[in-house]
C-alpha cells in the first residue's frame, strides 16, 4: 500500500479523491508548465563542468529543455498561444528571470548534488512512502541537505504548512532508508528570492510519522464509507476541479464501485 498525495488529502478529500481515485487529467496552466520548466533547467545546468554554470549558460538551456517537455507532452505547445495575456517572448523571458534569480540564491559552481530529480521510497509498516526530492547535497563531512525548488511566492502567513509538511515528508523517507536525519531542509523560493530553511530532529520526524498513520487512517474510513467530501478554503481558487466540486455548484463524476488508489507519478 501506498500513501499517495497526503497533503493533498490535508487539503480536500475531493480533491485527493479526484486526483487519485478517479484521476481525472488536470488542466495544464502556463504557471504550471514554466514551474516544470525552470526545474527542468535548474536539473540540466549541473550537467556542465562547474567553472561553466553561469547564468547565461543555464538560459540558453531554456529553449532546449522546453522543447524536451514539448516531445513528452505535445499539449503543452498550445499554452502560450491559446493565452491571449502572453507572448512566447515574455512567458520565457519570465521563465529566464527565475533561473537568474537563482544565481542569486546559490552558486552552482560550488555544488555537486549527489542527486537529482530522484525518486525516494521506504516501507512504513506496509505502507510505501515515496516522493520525488528536486536535489540531495551531501557535504565533505557526510551533512546531508534536501533542496526543493519553488517557482512561486513564499507563502503567506498560514499557508507556509503545506510546504514544510512536503519537507518533512522527504526527511521522513530519507531518514527511514538512511538510519540517518537530514541536517537540513531547505526551499528555495525563486519568485521573491527567498531560502526557507529548516532543521529536522527525530522528535519532528516521528510527529510527521504519526501525522502520516492518521492521514492513511482517515483515506481508508473515507474508502470505507465511500465519503471524500470538499473542505474548501482559500486555495480553492486554483483548483482545476472547481467546476466538479459541489461546495461551488459542482457535481462529481460517480465514485467507481470499486476503489483503487495509485499513485500518480
Amino acid at each position: 500500500t501506498r500513501v499517495p498525495r497526503a497533503a493533498d488529502f490535508k487539503q480536500c478529500p475531493l480533491k485527493f479523491r479526484l486526483r487519485t481515485i478517479d484521476r481525472l487529467d488536470e488542466v495544464p496552466s502556463p504557471v504550471a508548465a514554466r514551474g516544470t520548466l525552470v526545474h527542468a533547467v535548474l536539473e540540466e545546468v549541473f550537467d556542465l563542468p562547474a567553472a561553466e554554470r553561469t547564468p547565461q549558460a543555464a538560459r540558453a538551456l531554456v529553449q532546449g529543455c522546453w522543447a524536451a517537455l514539448v516531445a513528452e507532452r505535445p499539449e503543452l505547445a498550445d499554452l502560450i498561444a491559446d493565452d491571449p495575456s502572453l507572448s512566447e517572448e515574455s512567458w520565457f523571458a519570465a521563465a529566464e528571470r527565475l533561473v537568474d534569480r537563482w544565481f542569486t540564491l546559490e552558486d552552482p559552481s560550488r555544488l555537486e548534488p549527489s542527486q537529482r530529480e530522484v525518486q525516494v521510497e521506504t516501507q512504513l509498516d506496509g505502507l510505501l512512502l515515496r516522493g520525488i526530492i528536486d536535489r540531495v547535497d551531501i557535504a565533505p563531512t557526510g551533512q546531508v541537505r534536501i533542496v526543493d525548488y519553488k517557482t512561486g511566492r513564499t507563502p503567506a502567513a498560514g499557508f507556509e504548512g503545506k510546504a514544510l509538511f512536503q519537507m518533512k515528508f522527504y526527511g521522513l523517507v530519507m531518514w527511514r532508508r538512511t538510519g540517518r536525519v537530514p541536517d537540513l531542509l531547505q526551499l528555495v523560493y525563486l519568485k521573491d528570492g527567498t531560502i526557507v530553511r529548516y532543521e529536522p530532529d527525530e522528535a519532528d520526524l516521528l510527529a510527521l510519522e504519526r501525522n502520516v498513520r492518521a492521514v492513511w487512517t482517515a483515506i481508508e474510513q473515507a474508502v470505507a464509507t465511500r465519503d471524500f467530501r470538499p473542505s474548501p478554503s482559500k486555495l480553492c481558487g486554483w483548483c482545476d476541479f472547481k467546476p466538479l466540486c459541489p461546495a461551488f455548484g459542482g457535481t462529481p463524476p460517480a465514485l467507481p464501485e470499486t476503489i483503487e488508489i495509485v499513485t500518480p507519478e
